[in-house]
């Protein structure tokens, strides 16, 4: 079976891979591999150097012993449009395409090791339980790697999503069912909403079909990917954007909500009204990675304060004429999520420094220096109360 790969918006729509995201930007990347012959393909699934890779011609199942970089960042994920040699048996990934987007967490690893999680994604979903109690910190944590800068580039080194990239942020709210009271669940929302300014936050449950068909029209028109804790419900929530019962489901525990991995591997699906969906296995720790443009963006009113700060290099400890704690003073903004903004920012700058010694160094003096400051303005203030 032969395809023209004539750049056409026809063309691509009508294409057998449009239903898995192909479109005229693929067709134009996969140029010069289809004069070698090579098939195009989306990686559905990877485990033990091999992969489900769906084609034209259907599901294959791929080696990709020729694509087997140092760097971490540039192994073989699901999500990743590759370039197949349909000749042999097995079949083998001679290549990835440039990705547009990645999600990539930073590694338990002492060394600064990134994990990519999935590619070429258009949203960013955070499924976040209705069943205990909301971690506010814990959805700031997922939009800070959400929201970050992406090179977009497979040989150069990916970070997470961005608006700028085209990906969205979105925090769905799980098992929305279980919160009887009608104002309670609108309390929860707004809840959410405020700690995510700008992000289209929705209550779904599975169980009724509250709320799905309003995701599945917002997921329709692109790449998305299932991120949570384990029990946060996306297994239960893919199947009821799937409309079939395909991934499994284990109950959660009563006594905190916490459930087992039901998914152990990233899984890419076409959804029966548009729209691709990865689920991916639920994580118990979620290390950010190179996301201070995240960090940033969640956190906007603090950026903007911190503008507003008589010093251009304030520290928002106990410098005099800093606009952030006039605003923790005056109740405008929480101790809570200071503290959280500061978390953030100094476990990025961990993890960037452990690649980059002149950081390092830059971070230390910058902290005795502040920590100087900080105790001189103390100082200050106690001689003046005397």
């Amino acid at each position: 079976m032969s395809f023209s790969f004539a750049s056409s918006e026809a063309c691509s729509a009508s294409h057998p891979l449009a239903p898995y995201g192909w479109d005229e930007g693929w067709e134009a990347e996969f140029v010069p591999y289809a004069r070698q012959g090579l098939l195009p393909g989306r990686v559905v699934r990877v485990d033990r150097g091999q992969c489900d890779v769906v084609t034209a011609d259907g599901l294959a199942r791929a080696d990709t012993e020729f694509v087997v970089p140092r760097d971490p960042m540039k192994v073989v994920c699901t999500g990743d449009w590759v370039a197949v040699d349909p000749s042999g048996d097995p079949r083998y990934v001679r290549t990835l395409l440039p990705r547009r987007t990645a999600f990539v967490r930073s590694t338990s690893s002492k060394r600064s090791e990134g994990q990519v999680l999935a590619t070429n994604i258009d949203h960013v979903v955070i499924c976040v339980s209705l069943a205990v109690e909301l971690d506010l910190g814990r959805i700031e944590r997922f939009l800070a790697l959400a929201m970050s800068s992406s090179s977009g580039d497979a040989l150069l080194r990916t970070s997470a999503l961005s608006w700028e990239s085209g990906a969205l942020p979105l925090i769905v709210l799980t098992k929305a069912d279980l919160v009887g009271d009608a104002s309670v669940l609108g309390h929860l929302v707004d809840d959410v909403m405020t700690t995510a300014p700008g992000v289209q936050v929705l209550a779904v449950s599975a169980a009724t079909g509250e709320g799905i068909e309003v995701l599945s029209a917002v997921l329709s028109g692109g790449t998305s990917v299932l991120l949570g804790v384990s029990g946060a419900g996306k297994s239960t929530l893919a199947n009821a954007l799937l409309g079939d019962e395909v991934m499994d489901v284990q109950a959660t525990r009563d006594v905190d909500g916490k459930g087992r991995h039901t998914t152990t591997t990233r899984n890419l699906l076409a959804m029966p009204g548009g729209g691709v969906l990865i689920d991916t296995p639920g994580l118990r720790g979620v290390g950010l990675w190179d996301a201070e443009t995240g960090v940033g963006q969640v956190f906007s009113e603090i950026e903007e304060l911190a503008g507003q700060c008589r010093f251009h290099d304030c520290a928002h400890l106990a410098e005099p004429g800093c606009a952030v704690l006039e605003a923790v003073e005056d109740g405008s903004l929480s101790v809570r999520r200071l503290e959280s903004y500061r978390k953030l920012l100094r476990e990025n700058q961990r993890i960037v420094a452990k690649t980059d010694a002149r950081l390092r160094g830059e971070i230390r003096r910058e902290w005795k220096r502040k920590g100087a400051e900080g105790r001189a303005a103390m100082e200050a203030k106690r001689g003046r109360m005397r």
